[in-house]
């Protein structure tokens, strides 16, 4: 968590809460700024979680925490092997950071009923992450490559836990607006996809140095991704030779001059047009439901910049 981040969810939660809550002081933000704090240790959790699903090797530009307690058994010398170690202890150190997280929410300073409605969304965003999860690692195993399996996966383990349900906390915990639940949840999904399609771009063309992720990532770890589901079923139409070297290259160990060529093929097939066309479609969408809300003035463009940003970041 110290080493930097977006926040996004816990800013969204922000804003959810700003949305419906009545003449806002101090202390009640610094109530509100605890709650939500939870958020960030269940990302936390899913990080660390999820590199070691991914056996991803750098988060941040900085090794992945079960690479860090791998080194450390290596360099104490310890007994058994190194990596179990590593992973061990990073399955544990999530764990820890998904129970603080419900220690948090368990003793919110909340009224009973406000306590009871964001106990409902924080459920909720525990089991979709869960699942989304699980969806993605059967993606991967049954070689699932189509669009609509890759979109999916991006509702559930993207969209709902990064910016509709943390929307949905927020304004839970000021007031019982189901309308505006209704339109966090129209709103969040719709960005929250944009969000992972932007993800997906930048996990094939993205710039190391300000990812912090190597270049060509998920072409060498054949994640699942719209945009490489994309590839496929644009390259099958236009040109099957592409379309089969696709196929037998994505997850495979890529020097950096495949890479390069599997860069080129994704984007002179369309892909890459596509995925920035649905990006830019999702993001208007949002922000047209997002204008008609019945919220705050200043949430709404509070959240309106934040949409921007996150559908068009770099990183």
């Amino acid at each position: 968590m110290l080493r930097g981040g977006k926040r996004l969810r816990p800013l969204f939660a922000y804003w959810g809460w700003r949305a419906v809550a009545d003449y806002p002081d101090d202390a009640e933000e610094q109530k509100i700024l605890r709650l939500i704090s939870a958020l960030e240790l269940l990302h936390a959790c899913a990080l660390v979680h999820d590199d070691v699903i991914d056996c991803s090797a750098t988060r941040r530009g900085l090794p992945t925490v079960h690479k860090l307690f791998a080194d450390r058994h290596r360099g104490n010398d310890w007994h058994g092997s190194a990596d179990q170690f590593g992973i061990s202890a990073a399955i544990l150190a999530g764990d820890l950071a998904l129970v603080w997280a419900d220690d948090i929410i368990a003793n919110a300073d909340l009224p009973p009923d406000a306590r009871q409605r964001v106990q409902a969304v924080w459920g909720a965003i525990r089991t979709e992450v869960l699942g989304g999860q699980y969806l993605d690692i059967v993606a991967e195993a049954r070689g699932a490559d189509s669009v609509d399996s890759a979109m999916t996966v991006n509702i559930y383990k993207t969209a709902s836990y990064t910016i509709s349900r943390p929307l949905q906390l927020g304004a839970a915990a000021a007031a019982d607006r189901p309308e505006v639940q209704d339109a966090f949840h129209e709103v969040g999904t719709n960005l929250g996809i944009a969000f992972q399609l932007r993800d997906d771009v930048l996990g094939v063309f993205g710039d190391p140095a300000v990812t912090g992720k190597p270049s060509g990532d998920d072409l060498r770890s054949g994640k699942r991704t719209v945009l490489l589901a994309e590839a496929v079923e644009l390259a099958e139409q236009r040109d099957p030779a592409a379309a089969e070297l696709l196929r037998t290259s994505i997850g495979t160990n890529l020097t950096d001059e495949q890479t390069k060529q599997l860069c080129a093929v994704i984007e002179s097939v369309g892909a890459l047009a596509a995925v920035e066309q649905r990006i830019e479609t999702l993001t208007h969408k949002a922000l047209d439901i997002l204008e008609n809300a019945p919220i705050d003035s200043q949430a709404k463009s509070g959240l309106a910049e934040l949409a921007r940003m996150v559908a068009n970041r770099t990183a």
